[in-house]
Parts: structure tokens; sequence; C-alpha cells
């Protein structure tokens, strides 16, 4: 593992609190473009961020491509980590993010999500007591067969400033202990923890005027609006089973014969390598074999906000597209058993399904005609990355 610094690594300045945000996956390199944006623009002079890339996500479509679509300043640091076992990719950005921690001394690091990035930024934070801010905590699916899920909680547990995105969150932690009063000053033993709507949102609204000006990939597969399914799949549950991947896969073709509809699958690298390798060679041809399901390289982040603005209906087991299927009221089935976003369930604007085929096609047919109302006050008002930087100045 090498630490490869950008050329624009800034200069400390004493009058100003240093964060270090930490990033590795795609989803989250996404998220940090809200709270980067917000800093730029609202809160320059009290606060310096440095960008850490772990290298979790290190395919150039996947990763790079990011930095220069959604304006994020390029990583000061890249861990260059890559790919491999959990133990592996954990111990390797735990190494590397203490030697960063202690070398350029910030207020605070800033983790987002639930993935490996995450658990290693706060382990080696708080161990060598430097505050830990968790960006989507308190959220649970009950699930800790799932790897995002011991992430999740043990992350929270050590971080010293808590934002979560929904009220369901704010329950969770109450039950698990925490002390929702607000503190003077946070600290681990005594975090704050603030309801602040869900910085996602943020991005959404900010990116889904420039999407309809500059995305291509309507154009590109000659998509008219509500003509087609969105489809992702990357979680491991679905892509490392061969019998759970080809019953999606077979829900797929079903829905297209019944509908007529094209499918529109930004296929994750980790996805096409598992189709080639655990699927029946046969049934693999048969799914290159239509042409209403379109397998496309992974989409960016302006044409994934075409795609799911577009859409008839989404069919994905990502938490992220979940929300997005709600923001731009479109119906989803999620190919999991469980999900952190309970909100979208209660709405009745999306169905758990797991790679249960019948209940897949059955969930599809009975959601496509759906007319997906959202509620404004379950996700935020926008503006959450400008009340986590305020939290920030003022509680540690």
């Amino acid at each position: 593992m090498a630490i490869l610094a950008s050329p624009m690594k800034a200069v400390c300045n004493m009058s100003k609190k240093k964060i270090l945000t930490v990033i590795g996956a795609r989803p989250q390199i996404i998220k940090a473009a809200a709270l980067s944006r917000a800093i730029e623009k609202y809160f320059s002079s009290e606060l310096e961020e440095v960008l850490v890339h772990t290298g979790q996500h290190y395919d150039e479509n996947m990763s790079a491509v990011f930095f220069e679509e959604l304006g994020i300043p390029k990583p000061n640091f890249n861990l260059a980590v890559g790919s491999g076992s959990h133990g592996h990719m954990t111990a390797a950005m735990l190494s590397g993010l203490e030697k960063l921690i202690l070398e350029e001394q910030p207020a605070a690091v800033v983790i987002y999500g639930d993935t490996n990035s995450t658990i290693a930024a706060a382990l080696a934070a708080a161990k060598i007591h430097v505050p830990v801010v968790h960006i989507e905590a308190g959220l649970r699916s009950f699930n800790k067969a799932m790897p995002e899920e011991l992430n999740r909680i043990a992350a929270d547990h050590m971080s010293s400033l808590l934002f979560v995105p929904t009220q369901a969150g704010m329950s969770n932690l109450a039950k698990e202990g925490f002390d929702l009063t607000i503190k003077a000053k946070a600290h681990i033993d005594t975090p704050n923890v603030y309801h602040c709507g869900d910085i996602m949102y943020d991005n959404s609204l900010y990116f889904a005027e420039l999407s309809r000006k500059q995305a291509t990939i309507l154009a590109q597969f000659d998509l008219q609006a509500q003509s087609f399914i969105l489809c992702t799949i990357h979680r491991d549950t679905n892509t490392d089973d061969a019998t759970a991947l080809q019953d999606i896969f077979e829900a797929l073709l079903e829905i297209i014969a019944q509908t007529q509809l094209q499918v529109i699958l930004p296929i994750h690298p980790r996805t096409r390598n598992k189709m080639e390798a655990l699927l029946n060679p046969v049934f693999l041809e048969k799914i290159k074999a239509q042409t209403k399901l379109k397998l496309c390289p992974p989409a960016s982040f302006l044409d994934m906000i075409a795609l799911e603005e577009n859409a008839k209906l989404i069919i994905t087991d990502s938490g992220g597209v979940q929300k997005e299927a709600y923001f731009f009221a479109k119906p989803c089935v999620i190919l999991r058993e469980q999900t952190e976003w309970v909100e979208v369930l209660q709405t009745g604007a999306a169905v758990l399904c797991g790679a249960n085929k019948n209940l897949i096609v059955k969930s599809a047919m009975q959601l496509l005609d759906l007319h997906v109302q959202t509620d404004p006050t379950i996700f935020g008002d926008g503006k959450a990355a400008q009340f986590i930087c305020q939290k920030i100045i003022s509680d540690l």
C-alpha cells in the first residue's frame, strides 16, 4: 500500500478547524460532494478539508470520473488499497489512515455510511483520540450477516458527532442507549446526535438540473421517459450466489416478456465477473441475446440521475438507489431481505423481494402503474451539509 499525496495538499491554516474526510466507495464520493460544496460556499474561513481516498473503489468509471464530474476537490491523499478480503482491506486502510491522522492532526475525522473505509477511519481516529463525525448515522437493517450493518453499528459507537438522516435512525440510536440530549461540546463518551436530513437529498436537488442539461445516456440508448426499467445489482448476497443471481436475471427476462419494456442495467464490474463465473453458459447466452436488456458500463452520477428521473420503475439492491428512487417519485423493487430505509417501505413506494423470482415479477407488475407521492419531511430540506458544517464548528 502506498500513500499518494496530491500536489494540491493544502498548507494548514491555524485559524481554521481542519477536518479529514475519508472516502473510498462510489456513494461516499458523491456524498462528499455536498459537504465540500458547503464548505467552499459558506464555511471556507472556518473549515479546512483534507480529503483522503482509500482507493477501495479503484476502477476509473467507479471513482476518479466522479471527482471531475461532481466538482469535488481532488484527494489530498490516496491510500491505493484496491480490492481484497474485508480483513485485508480494512487492515491496510487502518494502517494508512492512522499514519495520516497523526501527521495531519485534524480536529475531526469525517466518515460516511457503512463501508470498510468507514470502519477503518473510525477505528484509526477513535483509538488515537481524534473525534469522529459520522454522516448517515443511526441506520439499521437489523441483519448482522451484512458487513455494512456491523460497520455502521461500530462506527456510531466510536463517534462524537452523529448526523442522522431520518427519525427512524434517531429511534434506533435511542434504543441502543444513546443520549439524544445535546451537550455544549461533543465527546466520544457523550456524543451529540442530530437529525439533519439526508445529504444525498442535497445532491439530488443540486445535480438534477445539471443532469437534464449534460447527461447523455438517454440519447445514447434512445430512451424516452417512462419507457424503461432501471436495474442495479452489486450486493454480494446477490452476485456471489449462483441461484440468487440466476433468479434475479430470470425475473428480469420475465418482466421484459410481460411488459415489452427495456431494462437498463449499468453493470458493476463485480456483477459482470460473477455472471461469467457463476451463471450457466446457456442461460448467460440467453441474457446476452435479449436485446431489451441493456448491460452498459457503470453510469456516471449525472447519467444515473437521468436514468432514475426518467425510469418507469427501479429494481435495485443498492441502499442509495432506493432513496434516490423515492426522491424522484419512482416505485422501487428492492432486491434485499431487509433495508435500512424503512421509511420508503412505509410509504408503499417500495417492496422488499430479496432474490425471489416470483416475488420480483409480481411486485414489479404491481408497482409499474403506481403513482408515488413523496413526503418532503422524510429526508429533510436539502440543506443537511450546511447544518453538519455548522455543528462541526460549534460542537468540537
